[in-house]
């Protein structure tokens, strides 16, 4: 029996996040979520399981309410890293989730390193 496109995208953000939860203990995880409207990353401590810095293409502030293309993810990816730093983040793990590394989910990435953040 086939398996729906909804479950093949939780295996594989499973075997994403547990491959990376293996080799990057102890490191803070930069999770990404990718909806058909919006965007938006957060940084996660699991040791004490808290969210020390989000950013998403939802706040007003960013200017891109209701966008969700490859200029809003880079926009998002800015902001993360900007809040990254004054939480005195510089250093963490790209989790992906069951996204492709490709479009937006990359453009977020490649702008959060521009800002200074390391993964």
């Amino acid at each position: 029996m086939a398996m729906s496109k909804r479950n093949l995208f939780l295996k594989r953000r499973l075997r994403v996040r547990n491959k990376l939860r293996k080799t990057n203990a102890g490191r803070v995880r930069l999770s990404v979520h990718r909806s058909n409207k919006n965007i938006s990353v957060q940084l996660i401590d699991d040791v004490q399981g808290k969210t020390i810095a989000a950013a998403s293409s939802l706040e007003k502030d960013l200017g891109i309410v209701g966008k969700n293309n490859v200029e809003a993810a880079a926009k998002v990816g800015a902001a993360i890293a900007e809040r990254a730093k004054k939480a005195g983040v510089e250093d963490c793990y790209f989790d992906r989730g069951g996204f492709l590394f490709h479009g937006k989910v990359k453009a977020l990435a490649d702008a959060a390193r521009e800002g200074g953040l390391k993964f």
